[in-house]
């Protein structure tokens, strides 16, 4: 079961405390304190509370400071607002605060400040007649990436099949032959060169089922499309290489994309397209929409925020607090290497044999695996004792955040990663597995700092490893929207990493790894081929649920390579097993569930080594519960409590592996058979609980015979109630943000049970103790003895006590009592007449938990019962039955048949199962034959709409308005119903007669 109530997590005061004050550090003396405001309209250099000045300014302001007064705590209160950035955020040693006194950057109180790199399209004017809709953009324009009242929209883009491209395309090394292809060559005639050199095909799992790789056209003739290079080269020919443990797999030349982006002909409803020739771009609204009201922001801006240091003189002692950085792009994969993917968003942008080191002829880049990484929008290097607490990182381009380079003492913690392109969380660089290796140092300046130029002074050593960062309470989720091969946390190389109690969910691939490529010539064979310096790096107490849901061969914590510095034993020659594992990988105490293709939940694969895997668990996330192809070993695997096997070495065995004292647990575990304390461990801490947004179910263990249930998701508190049947539950214990365990009364099913005060009561019973009945003069009572449902009952004495409950479903009984002290009640529904219902039996005895009223011919959706007490000595309530007979019939269903309507699906508005048809031309109809007493229209209602004929059975056409009186557009709502109809068979038509659009999103049919 997924019960689903998403909305974006809280970001809030209490976690930036909290964050904070785990860094505090204790002032040998008091310092100078002072504070300087920012205002996104600021201006002047006063930067005081009256005359906030802008963030350049407050920044100089900060500089000053300083250099007056190095040690004082210098604090910058963000204002309300967007910050618009001319260019990138840059800070240097110069913003350095000092050990102790950190430099704050933060929200003011209540503040959201948006640190953003887009501009604000305006100016929109109609493209004659396409439907479309043009504006001007600044010279230079050029983003992957437009966001559309804070949503992602698509690209221009069609599937290939779509299109009609449907022949036989021959495939070479410099692109393809269509000419078997009438369709393709006739549109791609249509193109000028520089169209044709704008299209991007897009190869989901070609390069390997955890890849999705994209490349450009650079131009069409006589039925040949050539492909740019060197991308079409390193996504159909890489280089092999020796020793390989694993495959960085070539596509075959003839396959065929399954997308096809980025051409200004195939727009469609909710999609833009950029003419970076006439500097003008485009956008076709969703039916409804109306442009001059969106907020239509353009990235223009790659790197958003930039901090640099040196290793000899790093930018130190940082705060950033409460911010929200948004709206970059990152165009490098349209360049002519695109996105020849290889693995976790690595790419090749060289030759065939980027980073096959010595292992390919010819040699390519050193070290081995040194493969181009994807951009971060927000990117440290050279920095000590960095704290980025309580920010909010979404609608970014690239990789969220990147720290490298010699970085020290990191604090990540309390943040939100949503709505990226990429990876949330980049942690090391692909060109420093061995930084004590001379010769690799210049290609560590090139490509893990922003600047190499900055840094060509820097001595290379040890002094580069990235060391003690800690990542703790943060949230993850809805990342990877345009590279699918990305994982939430992607750690490198690095010492002293802590990775913890972190929630991840909603993922496209791989939750975390520690190691990308590294491995790939590793192996219990060839263990030493690759080595490098991570040394004592954890990932713990993590909660991890839904990953893997595009792409597959990942697991929720995936490991290649060497994981330890090796220790050794007197003799200087012997490892010492004992203090290798004590440096190695520690795994422990995470929980991973609903892994979607996952085959290895806990994956140690090519050339991964020394790794304990400890106290985890796993129940339905994989083939496997741990195991790998091509690992190294040196693995102990105890304490598990895991729903698949362990020690699954596939390819070549591992060596030194010792598994012990797992449990196997079932796939679907009921409570106990996950130790409460390690489910209590895993995810959110208790101070950062408020991030992980509103309830969501994603997990019930089995009802039947049970008296209790796990019940797992996230966004869960100590306080969330929780109702079974409409009744509130007693009892609950709650173990942790992810999960609960419910006490359930028997012959309850998981459909019964509901988390979160949300929304009104659905169907079956509601006892009189929930909370979503409101009384005025009702008072409990239980215990009776007469068998009331539950033992207890709501009772009034007085005329004019009511009981009231607003309710969804196609009918409403009114459960009470029947006996010789009762009397009358007044029954209204949705504040109709009155119903007058006698509660005093003929036969004089009583009768408990009985229906004294009973409706069951409304239409579906959301209604309101008054229950009054009338007259009599009491009036008894034991609570309500809501009924559900409606049948609803999406508007595709293929029962439904249209002429002049078209689909639209992915508008952002709740459209029931996200589409919905509409029609523009007057005369549009779309008839249904249904059986049943009732049925009602679904649609929508906005300024852009007109009125709907609707006619039944051939009877005379009704008029609807769907314009709504307060101007808001109001999706899936119910525009047309009727009941009363004879049970039967029945048709109904629908005709678009007058506005620019006529939206269907179904029928909902009744009593058939």
């Amino acid at each position: 079961m997924r019960t689903h109530h998403r909305t974006r997590a809280a970001w809030g005061l209490a976690a930036l405390v909290a964050g904070l004050a785990v860094q505090a550090v204790p002032a040998a003396s008091a310092a100078t304190a002072v504070t300087f405001y920012a205002s996104p309209t600021g201006s002047g250099t006063a930067c005081t509370q009256a005359a906030p000045c802008a963030l350049a300014s407050a920044q100089g302001a900060v500089r000053a400071r300083l250099a007056a007064d190095p040690g004082a705590d210098v604090t910058v209160l963000l204002a309300d607002g967007t910050y618009r950035l001319a260019d990138t955020w840059k800070f240097g040693a110069a913003d350095s605060g000092s050990a102790g006194h950190p430099v704050v950057w933060q929200a003011a109180a209540g503040a959201k400040p948006v640190i953003s790199g887009a501009t604000r399209v305006t100016g929109w004017t109609q493209d004659g007649t396409t439907g479309a809709w043009k504006a001007a953009v600044a010279a230079g324009s050029e983003t992957r990436q437009l966001y559309v009242d804070g949503k992602l929209a698509p690209i221009a883009g069609a599937d290939r099949a779509a299109l009609g491209w449907n022949g036989t395309w021959t495939g070479s090394s410099t692109g393809y032959d269509i000419s078997a292809d009438s369709a393709a060559m006739a549109w791609f005639g249509a193109r000028t060169s520089a169209e044709v050199a704008g299209v991007e095909f897009d190869y989901p799992g070609a390069n390997g089922a955890w890849t999705e790789s994209r490349c450009r056209v650079a131009s069409y003739s006589g039925g040949i499309l050539t492909m740019a290079q060197p991308c079409w080269t390193n996504v159909t020919n890489r280089a092999s290489f020796s020793q390989a443990s694993g495959g960085l797999p070539s596509m075959g030349v003839g396959t065929r994309p399954t997308r096809v982006t980025n051409a200004r002909t195939l727009l469609s409803a909710g999609e833009w397209f950029l003419d970076r020739a006439a500097n003008t771009l485009y956008y076709q609204p969703n039916p409804g929409e109306q442009v001059a009201a969106l907020d239509i922001e353009l990235p223009r801006l790659e790197k958003l925020v930039q901090g640099a240091g040196t290793l000899a003189n790093p930018l130190h002692d940082l705060t950033f607090q409460g911010l929200r950085f948004s709206y970059a792009t990152w165009n490098d994969p349209s360049r002519p290497y695109g996105f020849a993917d290889v693995q976790s968003n690595l790419r090749m942008t060289g030759g065939r044999n980027q980073g096959m080191c010595t292992f390919a002829s010819p040699a390519g880049t050193c070290p081995w695996g040194s493969l181009t990484q994807p951009l971060g929008n927000v990117a440290f290097t050279a920095t000590t004792n960095l704290s980025l607490t309580g920010n909010r990182f979404t609608n970014l381009g690239g990789a969220g955040l990147s720290v490298m380079y010699g970085a020290r003492n990191t604090l990540i913690q309390g943040n939100e990663f949503t709505d990226i392109a990429s990876t949330a969380l980049l942690l090391g660089c692909t060109y420093d597995p061995t930084p004590l290796n001379a010769p690799e140092a210049q290609g560590i300046r090139d490509h893990c700092t922003p600047d190499p130029a900055a840094v060509a002074g820097d001595a290379i050593g040890t002094n580069e490893i990235l060391t003690g960062t800690t990542v703790s309470n943060n949230v993850i989720h809805h990342i990877g929207t345009e590279y699918s091969s990305a994982c939430g946390i992607t750690l490198l190389f690095s010492r002293g990493t802590k990775i913890s109690n972190n929630l991840l969910y909603d993922l496209p691939y791989t939750a975390i790894t520690a190691g990308v490529i590294q491995g790939h010539v590793d192996n219990a064979a060839h263990p030493q081929n690759s080595v490098n310096i991570n040394e004592n790096n954890e990932i713990s107490g993590n909660l991890i649920h839904d990953f893997l849901s595009v792409r597959s061969d990942g697991g929720a914590v995936y490991v290649e390579g060497h994981q330890a510095g090796y220790r050794y034993q007197a003799d200087g020659t012997t490892i010492d097993p004992v203090a290798t594992l004590a440096n190695g990988l520690r795994v422990t105490g995470n929980v991973a569930f609903d892994g979607r293709n996952t085959n290895f939940t806990y994956y140690d694969d090519a050339g991964s080594e020394w790794i304990n895997w400890a106290g985890n668990a796993a129940f339905n996330a994989g083939q496997y519960s741990q195991g790998g192809c091509e690992a190294t070993g040196h693995f102990w695997i105890t304490g598990n409590y895991f729903s698949s096997s362990v020690e699954n070495y596939h390819c070549a065995g591992a060596v030194d592996s010792h598994a012990s004292a797992n449990t196997t647990v079932p796939a679907t575990p009921k409570p106990g058979d996950i130790p409460n304390g390690l489910l209590t461990a895993a995810g959110l801490t208790s101070a950062y609980l408020n991030l992980g947004g509103n309830p969501d179910v994603e997990y019930i263990s089995p009802t039947t015979n049970a008296t209790q249930v796990l019940v797992a998701g996230h966004g869960f508190t100590a306080t969330t109630p929780v109702y079974v049947k409409g009744v509130r539950v007693t009892g609950t214990q709650f173990l942790s943000g992810g999960f609960l365990v419910v006490p359930i009364p028997a012959g309850t099913v998981a459909a019964d049970i509901r988390v979160g005060d949300a929304g009104p009561a659905m169907r079956g019973r509601v006892d009189d103790t929930d909370s979503r009945i409101a009384y005025t003069s009702f008072a409990t009572n239980g215990n009776r003895g007469f068998g009331d449902y539950n033992d207890d009952i709501h009772y009034a004495t007085a005329n004019g006590a009511t009981a009231s409950l607003t309710f969804s479903g196609t009918g409403v009984e009114v459960h009470g009592e029947q006996y010789t002290d009762q009397g009358t009640l007044g029954v209204s529904v949705d504040g109709g007449a009155q119903v007058v219902v006698d509660t005093v039996p003929t036969d004089g005895q009583r009768h408990a938990d009985v229906a004294v009223f009973r409706e069951t011919n409304l239409l579906p959706g959301t209604h309101t019962i008054v229950v009054t007490k009338l007259s009599g000595q009491y009036a008894v309530l034991d609570g309500f039955a809501v009924l559900d007979t409606a049948v609803r019939i999406d508007d595709t269903a293929p029962g439904i048949t249209y002429n002049g309507f078209t689909l639209q699906g992915g508008r952002p508005y709740g459209d029931y199962n996200g589409d919905i048809h509409f029609a523009t031309a007057n005369g549009s109809t779309a008839t249904l034959t249904f059986t049943g007493t009732g049925i009602q229209v679904h649609g929508e209602q906005y300024t852009d709409q007109g009125t709907l004929g609707v006619s039944v059975d051939g009877g005379a056409q009704v008029v609807v308005d769907t314009v709504p009186t307060d101007g808001q557009r109001h999706a899936n709502v119910a525009v047309y119903g009727r009941t009363g109809l004879s049970p039967g068979t029945h048709t109904i038509v629908v005709t678009k007669l007058s506005g620019q659009y006529a939206v269907l999103d179904g029928f909902a049919t009744l009593g058939g």
